[in-house]
């Protein structure tokens, strides 16, 4: 995995990276240090803790080792000189405060110049191999939600589901976890993105689960509501309505949607069951990071095309009384969308 070259094609400015995303995306690399790249090298400057991995990673990079009478500036300040280099894109999003003014005095005479969000603009659209890993970490999360729903009973707190439903995600074959796995039971469902809690899973109520495995440097994000035992008809309109504005939106990915016009689907529907219930974006981008472009919201209208990797999740949120939500990573096709998930979408009852 190597992206340098088709980067250099749409910035022939100097660059040097700290986001750990944009570094595995540009150069495989996943360990610590930053990626600098200029119009005639490709460096990875890390410690000796990396250095064998960043070169087993990352064979197309030149790769340097910091130590104690030279760190990551001097280096970097080795490579410009070299090219006579005198300007330096840096990701100040990323960087602190501190290290944005380290690095104006260890680099004298450079100027250093915001980097515009060219990586975010290449990853949007998913290669093959992309596809693939997302389709695995897909797979993974699916089949450790199937376990979790066989041990999942009344009695269990939130924190002890969301130890079993992380644990199968591992046993399953996950390099990690996209995010923090939300569960959220009875009253707690009202909260989209509430932290897992002792509080107690108890017969009669929904129980919320938000998760996402990550496999090859790629995340998966999944959203299903489950019923504990029988749930009041209160709970079963809110989750048959939550299900109407999901497939309603999703049946309308394809090439040339607007993004904008899809959460449009979904939030009328909603808020003419529960005005101002549904409050958050309808989905978003998905890849190396969990939230990429393009966003899925009711500002932007973003027109899909394939290789577009996108979430739809629509939700009702109630307080005092709970909520649901319902979300696929879905995948834009030549023709409409693929959706790897197998779970049921209907209402399961454990």
């Amino acid at each position: 995995m190597y992206r340098v070259d088709e980067f250099r094609k749409l910035f022939d400015k100097s660059a040097v990276f700290d986001s750990p995303d944009n570094m595995f995306y540009l150069t495989g690399f996943r360990g610590e240090g930053c990626v600098l790249v200029t119009p005639r090298a490709a460096v990875i400057i890390t410690d000796s803790r990396y250095t064998e991995q960043a070169e087993r990673q990352s064979p197309e990079c030149k790769v340097e080792t910091t130590g104690k009478e030279r760190g990551r500036e001097a280096i970097i300040r080795e490579y410009l000189s070299a090219e006579g280099i005198n300007e330096l894109h840096v990701e100040t999003g990323v960087l602190t405060v501190r290290a944005y003014r380290a690095m104006e005095e260890k680099l004298p005479g450079v100027k250093l110049s915001d980097m515009p969000n060219i990586t975010g603009g290449m990853r949007e659209v998913k290669s093959a191999q992309e596809l693939d890993c997302i389709s695995k970490a897909v797979k993974i999360s699916g089949r450790a939600f199937e376990a979790l729903l066989e041990k999942l009973k009344p009695g269990m707190t939130e924190k002890q589901a969301r130890a079993v439903l992380e644990y199968e995600m591992y046993a399953c074959g996950a390099d990690g976890l996209a995010f923090d796995t939300i569960v959220a039971s009875g009253v707690n469902g009202s909260l989209p993105h509430a932290v897992p809690s002792d509080k107690v899973i108890n017969k009669g109520e929904l129980v919320t689960f938000d998760f996402g495995a990550k496999y090859g440097g790629y995340c998966s994000d999944c959203t299903r509501t489950v019923a504990v035992g029988n749930v009041s008809d209160e709970l079963k309109r809110i989750y048959d309505a939550v299900y109407n504005a999901h497939m309603a939106a999703l049946s309308e990915v394809k090439p040339g949607a607007v993004t904008k016009e899809l959460d449009g689907i979904a939030r009328r529907y909603l808020d003419g069951l529960y005005p101002g219930a549904f409050g958050h974006s309808l989905g978003h981008g998905v890849g190396i990071f969990i939230h990429e472009t393009p966003t899925v919201n009711y500002r932007d209208a973003n027109v899909l095309r394939p290789g577009h990797v996108i979430t739809i999740e629509p939700g009702v949120y109630i307080k005092g009384v709970g909520g649901c939500r319902i979300e696929d990573t879905v995948f834009v096709t030549e023709t409409g969308f693929t959706d790897p998930y197998t779970i049921s979408k209907q209402l399961i009852v454990v």
